[in-house]
């Protein structure tokens, strides 16, 4: 599916192919998504650090024309002149800081929107290729800074606006101190050029550190009760405790710098101001320039802290930007395993047969089938085909499923996994997964999957939380719920992998019933081995060696095929033996 179709959505566009090209392209494209509110916060900040500037020469005729004139009636008037500048400047740094805001918001959510969006796309080759770590990391850290970076645009931008005007008016009191104001700026800034260098280095590799331990903490969260059982959680903890501390160093690499960064951003501007209001004090006392003149230039200098320190914490903020869009674009450039080829088309207007040449099944609409195999991996390989969940040749009605809109294909053909995710929320957003909840379908859903007792049991019913992962339930509920969620979605055609696996005999008996009723009319796909489904489907297909050995119903292939009845048996046997 090409990158841009179906990217304009409410007005939200996603980054181009040019937008990930690099981190600072990916900056740009954040700051070209909001012109109008990144003008208005830039035009703010111009105002903001400008009005700061006005104060000093507002004060130094307080002291020309009133103190040392002793002019009441001026001394007054500049007094309530510096009072109201006094109240505009808040006014304007309230307004700055509220724009500035909604800029960081804005990246924040368009950057989390377009992760979301990538990795939703991505589907199930993205746990193949990214850690979840990776994921969560990218989702909390690494949006966070990038959408601090554009603070640059508003108090930044204002900053060189704010440093040439001070500049311009110590030219018109001493072109002396105006030359040192205009070298010494950019001094203190290039030097901490290196620092930020080292940041940039140092806080690449901490983040790649940083994704894999917390891919750790998922993967060991996520089998806690597993390592309980096999007694290595302790072994675990101790591994994950080392790596914490590998991760500890690598972040003093990263903090030093930076560290140093935020001393300077203090430090530098306050050595600068001491050197002017000193040389400014000689000229005062050789009379080169007035008392008012020598308030004025403490004023501005005094002032000039702003905007250099911006200069500083900017450039150390964009930084860090670069080292995390760095790694939010190398998510966003992955693409699908599986994306097909050319323009999409439409999906058939009916139910029409799957075929997988590969493999030689052909699905009948309309039917339950069942395909079995002494190695479980050839049926699942034929369902990934089908679902387009790896390269395939496949056709739905002879239209190739990989030239079908993933989203549309997803719509109608369905992929029930056994291990597919179970996210946080109550009973009643699980079944219903993506689609409008309705309380009437999801306990019909409920009661195909046999799962009215797991409703039952939880307090609340539907509206009871279920635990990311479905943590706190059994194997045998998750199955359930993950089966409800399937014929919720009531798609065309629905493949189910092992749906009953973890369920006992009866329970299957009467999934396998209701199920068959409820998807009446519907093709639908299982891939099992137990006896009670295949002599329920209306037609069973019999892989060996991964492709087609034998099709019929479940007592035919029982009658005519000895490798099928030898399967059968000892599938038979074992589950009475368990």
């Amino acid at each position: 599916m090409p990158e841009n179709d179906a990217s304009a959505v409410g007005g939200w566009v996603a980054p181009g192919p040019r937008d990930l090209s690099s981190p600072a392209r990916f900056l740009w494209w954040l700051v070209r998504s909001q012109p109008r509110r990144i003008a208005v916060g830039a035009a703010l900040g111009s105002l903001w650090m400008i009005g700061l500037t006005v104060p000093p020469w507002v004060l130094s005729h307080v002291v020309d024309d009133g103190l040392v004139a002793g002019d009441t009636t001026a001394l007054v008037g500049w007094s309530m002149t510096l009072l109201a500048v006094g109240v505009l400047n808040a006014v304007l740094a309230i307004s700055r800081h509220r724009t500035m805001t909604k800029i960081r918001m804005d990246a924040s959510f368009r950057t989390v929107r377009a992760v979301v969006r990538h990795t939703a796309r991505l589907g199930a080759s993205l746990s193949k290729r990214v850690g979840a770590g990776e994921v969560v990391t990218i989702g909390i850290a690494d949006v966070q800074i990038v959408a601090r970076s554009m603070t640059v645009t508003g108090p930044g931008f204002g900053a060189v606006v704010a440093y040439a005007a001070v500049a311009v008016v110590l030219s018109t009191i001493s072109p002396v101190l105006a030359l040192i104001v205009l070298a010494g700026v950019p001094l203190l800034a290039v030097s901490i050029g290196p620092l930020l260098r080292r940041i940039e280095r140092t806080g690449t590799d901490y983040r790649a550190h940083q994704g894999r331990l917390t891919t750790r903490l998922v993967d060991v969260l996520s089998g806690l009760r597993v390592l309980n059982g096999l007694g290595g959680k302790q072994i675990a903890a101790e591994r994950y405790g080392r790596q914490s501390r590998e991760l500890v160093v690598r972040g003093y690499q990263v903090g030093s710098p930076a560290s140093w960064v935020t001393s300077l951003a203090g430090g530098l501007p306050a050595l600068f101001l001491a050197a002017v209001v000193w040389l400014s004090a000689r000229m005062a006392a050789q009379g080169e320039i007035t008392v008012g003149d020598l308030v004025a230039v403490y004023g501005y200098v005094a002032m000039l802290v702003v905007p250099v320190s911006a200069f500083i914490e900017g450039g150390g903020d964009i930084t860090s930007a670069l080292v995390a869009a760095r790694r939010i674009i190398t998510l966003l450039a992955l693409r699908p395993e599986h994306d097909g080829f050319g323009a999409p088309v439409e999906p058939p207007s009916g139910q029409g047969p799957l075929a997988d040449p590969v493999s030689g099944v052909l699905v009948r609409p309309g039917l339950l089938t069942a395909l079995v195999s002494a190695r479980p991996k050839e049926a699942i390989a034929v369902v990934d085909r089908l679902g387009r969940f790896t390269d395939t040749d496949a056709t739905w009605a002879d239209v190739r499923v990989d030239a079908v809109a993933p989203d549309q294909l997803r719509e109608r053909l369905l992929v029930a996994d056994t291990n597919a995710e179970l996210f946080a929320g109550t009973v009643r957003d699980t079944v219903a997964g993506r689609h409008a909840p309705d309380d009437n379908r999801i306990h019909a859903a409920v009661r195909v999957a046999v799962a009215e007792d797991i409703v039952d049991a939880l307090p609340g019913h539907l509206d009871a939380p279920v635990a990311p992962g479905g943590s706190t339930l059994s194997g045998g509920q998750r199955q359930r719920l993950r089966l409800a969620r399937a014929v919720y979605a009531r798609p065309d055609v629905l493949l189910a992998v092992e749906p009953t696996s973890a369920v006992d005999a009866n329970t299957e008996a009467v999934i396998v019933d209701r199920l068959r009723a409820a998807r009446r009319g519907l093709t639908t796909v299982i891939t099992t081995t137990s006896p009670l489904l295949l002599d329920q489907a209306d037609e069973v297909v019999f892989l060996a060696d991964g492709r087609v050995a034998a099709a019929g119903t479940h007592e035919q292939l029982l009658r005519d095929n000895r490798a099928y009845r030898d399967l059968v048996s000892r599938t038979q046997e074992g589950t009475v033996q368990a």
